[in-house]
């Protein structure tokens, strides 16, 4: 069989339209640039970013556009095997205003259907999907028909595959047999960055206090910890993705038919990811560790509550608790934070990282991206995440960076 994926991620891709101007409406906006969006592309792209293997299912339009996201994947180091079109509906693109620091309207045109929404289970690949170390999918895969029975399809084929020790050590010395492969390449990834940054790249950080729950032994937040051996992590991650007007009926509504969908989804996954609007979807609770509780009992061994201006709180089903603030940044786009989080966050829990370092790294990615304008060509590389760590907080983007 094939050498696992680290990542596959399952779900919404298109092309991002957004303004080169800041502060100004969509109506007055005169240039735009042309990117790679949909939250589960995204997250693939930083998980690649960060050195890991990763692939996305999904689906485009036989259109430009379409070719332009089989390119871009391929740039972005982003395997693209299971990105296939679909003849009868065009290619979504995503149109938003960005008014900083926490103001971006978008508006999505993925009518009459959104190509990513036709992918089918009977086309998986299970076996790849069940041999991925991490498996990440969200929640606008289950708003409608075929996609919904496609991602529950890959879910229940995660659960039920069977893992032995010894299939587990294969899998750990295999793993261990590509690092070398995956430093260097994030190494190479690196020159080309401080290259287009004129040296320069833009740099983000995070607090150093202990208080958030983080081991000591770790060492200074600047440092990044030796990856745990034995046997690799497998974890399926439903990102809640709330998006109601991608619902349908559910538009304007109280998301019921959308909760019960989401428990089913819950009850397979190892980890869940939300904010207070998408927790509050999932489990009825919009107390920060009250949706924490609730999503542990549907199911995951880690919940995740993103809070904004709160920073992120991470409760694990063995008590370990890890509360992170948020990193000081001058926002200019907070559109693709969330993205960069989830790769960091699928990167750390890959390298076995405690929760506390692994929550810190993912704040301190998704602040990068927040300071930038764009989000896929955005996602910070190694050595930005972790010099953000030693500084504590994010610089202003300078020059030309994205």
């Amino acid at each position: 069989m094939p050498e696992p994926y680290d990542v596959i991620t399952m779900g919404r891709i298109g092309v991002d339209i957004y303004p080169l101007q800041t502060g100004v409406p969509l109506a007055r906006v005169e240039t735009f640039g042309k990117f790679l969006g949909g939250s589960p592309s995204n997250v693939a792209v930083a998980a690649a970013r960060l050195g890991r293997r990763t692939a996305v299912i999904t689906r485009t339009g036989r259109d430009a556009f379409g070719d332009y996201l089989h390119q871009a994947l391929g740039e972005f180091g982003v395997d693209d095997r299971w990105v296939s079109a679909v003849p009868e509906y065009p290619t979504p693109v995503t149109f938003c205003e960005i008014f900083p620091p926490d103001h971006f309207p978008l508006y999505f045109y993925r009518q009459p259907k959104a190509p990513d929404l036709e992918i089918r289970g009977e086309e998986l690949d299970l076996d790849a999907v069940r041999a991925a170390r991490v498996f990440w999918m969200t929640g606008t895969g289950l708003c409608a028909e075929p996609s919904r029975t496609a991602t529950l399809t890959a879910l229940r084929a995660r659960a039920e595959r069977p893992y032995s020790r010894a299939r587990a050590e294969t899998e750990d010395s295999r793993a261990r047999a590509e690092r070398p492969y995956s430093r260097a390449r994030a190494e190479t990834e690196d020159s080309k960055a401080r290259a287009e940054t004129g040296g320069s790249p833009v740099h983000d950080g995070t607090p150093d206090g202990r208080a958030d729950g983080g081991d000591p032994a770790a060492g200074p937040a600047g440092s990044r910890p030796p990856e745990a051996s034995g046997p690799p992590p497998r974890i399926t991650v439903f990102d809640l993705d709330w998006r109601p007007m991608f619902w349908g009926e559910q538009k304007g509504g109280d998301g019921e038919a959308a909760r019960a969908h989401y428990r089913e989804a819950l009850a397979h996954a190892t980890v869940a990811v939300g904010n207070l609007d998408e927790c509050e979807i999932a489990t009825g609770e919009r107390d920060p560790r009250a949706a924490a509780a609730a999503l542990l009992a549907a199911g995951p061994e880690l919940a995740v509550v993103k809070q904004g201006p709160g920073g992120v709180l991470a409760v694990h089903r063995d008590g370990t608790t890890a509360e992170i603030p948020p990193l000081p940044v001058d926002v200019v786009n907070g559109l693709g934070a969330g993205d960069a989080f989830g790769g960091a966050l699928c990167h750390g829990l890959l390298a076995g990282w405690d929760t506390g370092h692994v929550m810190r790294y993912a704040n301190a990615a998704g602040a990068i991206v927040a300071s930038r304008l764009a989000c896929s060509s955005a996602m910070p590389f190694p050595h930005e995440v972790e010099q953000a760590l030693a500084e504590g907080l994010v610089a202003p983007a300078t020059g030309d960076a994205p």
